[in-house]
């Protein structure tokens, strides 16, 4: 049985990838990961309280 993605749902492995993947890597990567538009992402991310390490911030340059 195959399983496709129903245009906006997002599956509990999806969450935790996201929860997991977010904080530290590029968006376009995290998107790319999922399997999901980065605006998608960057949307969920934002309704989860979801933010950039300041760690990841620190390395590409900004405070």
């Amino acid at each position: 049985m195959v399983r496709t993605k129903i245009k906006g749902s997002w599956t509990r492995d999806d969450l935790r990838r996201l929860r997991q993947l977010f904080p530290s890597h590029p968006t376009a990567e995290v998107a790319a990961e999922l399997g999901r538009p980065t605006e998608a992402v960057k949307k969920k991310a934002s309704r989860m309280g979801l933010r950039k390490s300041g760690r990841y911030l620190r390395s590409l340059g900004r405070k």
